[in-house]
């Protein structure tokens, strides 16, 4: 047997007519689809206003924006990796950068305050 039966050629010419016509009716008309427009509340009032080009708190906004993005990226950056450099890699003054305390031991002296280092108490064999 080759061939469909006329009965599955029916359902299959049915089933192929029925598909295109469910795609057909997906489609939309130009005036779908059909939603009464509410009015806007407070915040979406505000941001179509806001969003508005050419606004005037837009502009101030977009120059506070470019203000703080110029201080903290020609200023505030440079200045702390200038600061850093000078006071850690450049800078002499004594004490400033202590690579290595120097050892202290019993009698020696304190640069800073002129006192002697006092000898250790005895001990008695306790821990």
């Amino acid at each position: 047997m080759s061939g469909y039966t006329p009965d599955e050629k029916l359902r299959f010419e049915q089933l192929t007519k029925l598909r295109r016509q469910w795609l057909k009716d997906q489609e939309l008309s130009p005036r779908e689809p059909v939603v009464e427009a509410k009015p806007p509340g407070a915040v979406a009032r505000f941001w179509t206003r806001f969003l508005e080009p050419k606004s005037l708190w837009r502009l101030y906004t977009y120059k506070v924006y470019t203000g703080g993005v110029f201080t903290l990226t020609r200023l505030l950056i440079p200045a702390w990796i200038v600061h850093y450099y000078v006071k850690y890699h450049v800078a002499k003054k004594p004490y400033a950068i202590v690579d290595l305390k120097p050892k202290l031991f019993p009698g020696d002296t304190i640069l800073e305050t002129g006192e002697v280092v006092q000898d250790l108490p005895e001990t008695h064999g306790h821990h």
